[in-house]
């Protein structure tokens, strides 16, 4: 048996969760498939975010000839920095939740 003991001040969404109670509640079989399926979508998410970067990566290391104006150049690192930041909080937060989700004996 597994339990969930994220708690919502660590999260900073406390004010979202008022009146939600303390006492533990078992997951149905539905609740838990649904709640599977959605990390599969973010999966599958990741998945199609690293073909993109590969992509990128590819067309950027490759031999052609590749121009740019310095403001397109200032754009692609700005999002690239806000990428990088996105995934940064991202895995801090699945570490979080990964470390909430404990096995009970």
């Amino acid at each position: 048996m597994y339990e969930i003991i994220a708690n919502p001040e660590d999260y900073q969404i406390d004010h979202l969760i008022t009146g939600t109670g303390n006492a533990n509640i078992e997951l149905t079989q539905e609740e838990r498939e649904t709640w599977a399926g959605e990390i599969v979508n973010f999966s599958e998410r990741l998945t199609e975010f690293a073909k993109k970067a590969n992509e990128m990566a590819r067309i950027l290391s490759s031999k052609d000839k590749i121009s740019a104006t310095p403001a397109s150049l200032k754009t692609l690192k700005i999002q690239l920095f806000m990428i990088n930041d996105s995934l940064n909080s991202a895995l801090k937060i699945a570490d979080k939740l990964e470390t909430d989700i404990i096995k009970k004996a």
